[in-house]
C-alpha cells in the first residue's frame, strides 16, 4: 500500500524521488550544523589554549624573577659577612692630577682639613725625578693600586700626572678627575718668581734659582730661557695625557684632545681666580667629600694657603710681547674654554641666597607617570 502511495508523480518527479530529495536535505542540513558546531568548538579551544599559554608564561616568568629576588637576597646576605652594604659614595675614588702654580696646594689644604670629618682619605702621588708622566706598566700598577686599595676608599689622590685614560686598560669603575687652571701668563709669571724666592708655606725652603734676582720683565727683554713663552705650555698636556704629542709645545692636536678630555673626563674643572666657586661646586655635587668646604673657605685659614714670598707684576711691553706667542695663544684657548665651561656648570648648580651666600640651587627635576603603580 505504501508502494502504490509513492507511485504517483509530483512535478515531474515521482513520489520516491522526491523522498530521496527530502532525505538528501535533512542529512545535508544535519551535516553544515554538525561541522558548524565543530568549527566553534574549534575557535574556542584555540582562544583557550592562547589563555593557557599566556598563563603558563606568566607563571614562568614570575617563578624566574622569584628565583632572581631570592638569588641576590642570598648574595646581599653573604656580602661583608652580614654587614650593612657600603654607600655608593664609599667606593669614590677622586683624582686630582694638579698642575703647578694653580692654587693645587690651597686646594689641597682643603682636602685634608676636611678628610677627618667627612671620613676619607687623602693621598699624595709622588712621582720619582718630578716626572709629569709614567710609562705603561707604571700606569697599569697606578691603576690596580687605587682601584683594589679597599681599606683607602673613599679617596682623593692628588700628584702633579699627566691625565691617565683609565679606559684604555679595561677599568669598568672610572674613576673621578678634578682639577683647577689658571690664566697661562699669570701662572707663568707666578712659577717664575717661586723658583727663586720660594714661599710663605715653606719659607726657609731654598728654591733652585735662590740668588739670580733678574726680573720677569728683564728676562723677557733679552729672551731668557725662564721665561720663554714655551714655558707656558703647561696646562694643556696636562690634559692631553700621555700621548708623545701632548707635550710637543704648539701641536694643535694637543690642544683639542685637551680640550675632548676636559669636557668628557673630568667632573668640573675650576679657575684658580675663582677658588670659593669652585669649592661651591664640588661641595654641592659631592657633599661626601667636600661638606663644609666654602665654610672652612670662607674662614681665612685655608683660603690662600701658598703666596709666592715676592713677584713683581709685568710691564706692559712684557705682557704684549708674551701674548702675541703662539704658545700663549693656544693656552689661552685652551684657558677660556675651561672658564666658559666652568661658568655654565657653576650657573646651573649654585646660586646665591638673600644674604649673598653661595648655596645648591633647588631640585629642577621630578618623577611622574610611573607605572605599574
Amino acid at each position: 500500500m505504501i508502494g502504490s502511495r509513492l507511485s504517483g508523480n509530483f512535478l515531474g518527479l515521482s513520489m520516491r524521488m522526491w523522498a530521496v530529495v527530502l532525505f538528501a536535505f535533512l542529512v545535508s542540513l544535519s551535516l553544515f550544523r554538525v561541522f558548524n558546531n565543530l568549527n566553534d568548538q574549534i575557535l574556542l579551544l584555540t582562544d583557550s589554549r592562547y589563555k593557557i599559554e599566556k598563563a603558563i608564561t606568566k607563571l614562568q616568568l614570575d617563578s624566574i624573577d622569584i628565583s632572581r629576588r631570592r638569588l641576590n637576597s642570598a648574595s646581599d646576605n653573604h656580602n661583608h659577612s652580614g654587614e650593612k652594604d657600603k654607600d655608593i659614595d664609599d667606593d669614590i675614588v677622586i683624582i686630582y692630577n694638579r698642575v703647578p702654580k694653580t692654587g693645587s696646594t690651597s686646594f689641597a689644604g682643603v682636602a685634608y682639613e676636611l678628610c677627618t670629618i667627612n671620613k676619607y682619605h687623602v693621598i699624595h702621588l709622588n712621582i720619582s725625578k718630578s716626572s709629569r708622566t709614567l710609562g705603561l706598566a707604571d700606569q697599569r700598577r697606578f691603576i690596580n693600586n687605587i682601584t683594589n686599595w679597599e681599606e683607602k676608599k673613599p679617596a682623593i689622590y692628588h700628584g702633579h700626572l699627566a691625565f691617565i685614560d683609565f679606559s684604555r686598560f679595561g677599568i669598568e669603575k672610572l674613576p673621578i678627575y678634578i682639577n683647577m687652571v689658571r690664566e697661562p701668563l699669570d701662572r707663568l709669571i707666578s712659577y717664575y718668581y717661586f723658583v727663586r724666592y720660594g714661599d710663605d708655606f715653606r719659607p726657609s725652603l731654598k728654591r733652585r734659582k735662590a740668588g739670580d734676582n733678574e726680573s720677569f720683565d728683564e728676562c723677557v727683554a733679552r729672551d731668557g730661557d725662564d721665561c720663554d713663552p714655551e714655558n707656558l705650555w703647561v696646562q694643556i698636556p696636562y690634559f692631553c695625557g700621555h700621548h708623545a704629542d701632548c707635550w710637543e709645545p704648539g701641536n694643535q692636536w694637543a690642544l683639542e684632545e685637551a680640550k675632548r678630555n676636559l669636557l668628557h673626563h673630568y667632573l668640573v674643572v675650576g679657575i684658580t681666580e675663582e677658588l670659593k666657586s669652585f669649592l661651591a661646586v664640588l661641595e654641592a655635587t659631592l657633599p661626601r667629600f667636600f661638606r663644609g668646604a666654602v665654610a672652612l673657605y670662607n674662614e681665612g685659614s685655608k683660603s690662600h694657603l701658598r703666596k709666592t714670598a715676592k713677584k713683581f707684576p709685568p710691564l706692559t711691553e712684557t705682557v704684549e710681547k708674551i701674548q702675541s706667542s703662539l704658545i700663549y695663544r693656544m693656552e689661552n684657548d685652551f684657558y677660556t674654554y675651561a672658564v666658559d665651561h666652568f661658568h655654565f656648570i657653576r650657573q646651573h648648580t649654585i646660586g646665591r641666597n638673600e644674604d649673598g651666600n653661595l648655596v645648591v640651587k633647588d631640585r629642577r627635576f621630578m618623577y611622574e607617570k610611573i607605572r605599574p603603580r
